[in-house]
Order: structure tokens, then sequence, then C-alpha cells
């Protein structure tokens, strides 16, 4: 099956008239992943938008310091089967969801996210940010952070306020769990050539946290995935670009899926 490349460039919102369905047949069950230091609100555009042709369930993944616990909490809430959509550290749990439960999983879709563990560099740097925090207070997104999470366009404004109103709302031991959960996940580059659901990866020109070379290294593995990359865009693509992020996950719930 042919793979395509797609670079998303000037995606309008769409039309209540023309992405809403009046009447659906059904709602499909979709469940949402944040990433780390994010709560629901990351994902508020897309389940307000998607409403009418959905059942959402976003997953709390602040509870657990391990990817694998946080799968298999999100799977004991979620329906027996749905599409699967995560961020960052979500995607990192909707990969090893797929490596626990494929069966439950009717499409996948990535966003700014790897399919590699941490390298010792990384963990390093998580480690002393750890001990940082376990010193002092918690701060947050700093401006800092932002600088490495977003394009330099949204460095200031309303994607930078709910960066941090959402990093507050997860808070300081939160955060420490996520941090270990990432840096001890497993590397699931050898799962990829197994996925055998529609797959759709999203991937900011500009991320400099998981960048495009990681996204298109999971392209390549996943035969008859859909690679789309937006300009303009750092690791934040639903926060930075939500109309684009919306429009994206309405052409791959449009895909069939057993």
């Amino acid at each position: 099956m042919a793979r395509t490349v797609v670079h998303a460039q000037s995606f309008e919102r769409p039309s209540p008239s023309s992405s809403r369905s009046t009447h659906p047949a059904s709602f499909e069950p979709i469940v949402f992943l944040p990433g780390l230091l994010c709560d629901q609100s990351l994902w508020r555009h897309q389940v307000g938008a998607l409403a009418d042709d959905v059942a959402p369930m976003i997953a709390d993944l602040t509870l657990d310091d391990n990817i694998g616990d946080m799968a298999r909490r999100t799977l004991a809430a979620a329906p027996a089967r749905f599409s699967l959509v995560g961020l960052s550290m979500g995607g990192y749990v909707a990969l090893d969801i797929m490596r626990r439960a494929p069966h439950r999983v009717r499409r996948l879709a990535l966003f700014n996210s790897s399919a590699r563990a941490d390298t010792p560099e990384r963990i390093a740097q998580r480690h002393a940010g750890i001990e940082s925090l376990q010193r002092g207070k918690f701060l947050g997104v700093t401006r800092r952070l932002l600088n490495s999470l977003v394009h330099p366009s949204h460095v200031e404004g309303t994607v930078a306020d709910e960066m941090r109103a959402m990093a507050q709302r997860v808070g300081g031991d939160a955060f420490l769990r996520q941090q270990q959960a990432i840096m001890s996940r497993p590397d699931s580059t050898g799962l990829l050539s197994t996925i055998a659901v529609p797959t759709m990866i999203v991937v900011g020109d500009g991320d400099r946290i998981t960048p495009p070379a990681h996204a298109e290294e999971i392209h390549d593995r996943v035969v008859g995935s859909v690679l789309h990359i937006i300009r303009d865009c750092g690791h934040m693509a639903a926060l930075e670009h939500p109309g684009e992020t919306t429009t994206l996950l309405r052409e791959w719930l449009a895909t069939e899926a057993d």
C-alpha cells in the first residue's frame, strides 16, 4: 500500500454545516492521550469540533510513574474498541496500548511523538530536572521550556498561557511521575511493523522535542501510514494549530477501519 506525505499549510476550521453530522448513524469511540504536563484542555478544540460525530474519552495520565501502567489504566477505562490519539507522551502510551491490546484499536494517530526510547543524555537531563524540583519549587512551564516546546510565534500569547495553566493544574508530583515514566519507557521501533490499523503521524516542522526525523521513522515502518508535517509548528500541534489538527483528525476518522 502506498504511503503519502502531506505538508499541511493553510487548513481552515470547517464550518458547522460542513463538519457536523445532523443525524450520525453512530458515535465513533475515540480515546485521546495528553502529553507531559497536559490535561484535558490539550484536546478541547478537537473534542468540541468533533462532538457531533464521536464519543470522546480523555485519559488521565497523571497517576502513574510508568508507561505500562498508564496504558493499562487507559485500557481499563476505555470502550471495547476505539480509535486512539496520542500527543508526545500520549503517543508513547498509545504505542504501549498497541503492544498490549492491538485488537481493541481501530485507528491510530500519533502527534509530535517518537517510537524511540530516551537517550542516555536525555535521561541525565530528566534526572537533573527531577533533582532540581525535589530541592526547590515546581515552576511549571518556564520561558526556557516554552522555547523548546512551541514554535517561536507561540512563545507569547494564548498557547503559552494555556501551557502554563495546564502545567499548574497537573502539578509537581504528577510531573515527577510522568518524567519517571517517560525516561523508563521501552523502545517501540520494533513494534511499528506489526501495526495493521489506519495510522496517521503528525509532526511540526519546528518540533525540537521529537523532530520530523522521528515521525518519518514511524511513517517508514508502519505500512500504509500517512505523514503530515504542519508548518510553523513546534511540539504542541493540538494547541498551536487546533484547526489543522481537527481537520486532519476528521479526515483520519473517515478512513475505513475494521
